[in-house]
């Protein structure tokens, strides 16, 4: 009898401790690959690490708007057209 008992709190804290790691593991891989590019997150966590895309020099805000111009296509008569407004 003291056996089967022994055996069963040893599969529950068995079990409990591979569900621990198993979140933990999970945790580890969704915060490498996802919560870690949000940087209010990082901050709520104390990271003090920062993503590549963060280390890597910015460009200012005159060069995407000079960067940008040249890819606009100039629309065609149909996209220029405003559809008129509907009035009840």
């Amino acid at each position: 009898m003291w056996q089967s008992v022994g055996l069963t709190l040893l599969v529950i804290l068995a079990t409990l401790a591979c569900a621990f790691l198993f979140m933990l593991f999970g945790w580890y891989v969704v915060w490498q690959l996802f919560l870690s590019k949000f940087k209010f997150l990082r901050e709520l966590v104390g990271d003090a690490s920062t993503p590549q895309a963060e280390t890597q020099p910015s460009e200012s805000k005159s060069e995407r708007v000079t960067n940008a111009a040249p890819r606009n296509r100039p629309k065609s008569a149909r996209q220029r057209v405003v559809a008129p407004e509907i009035t009840s």
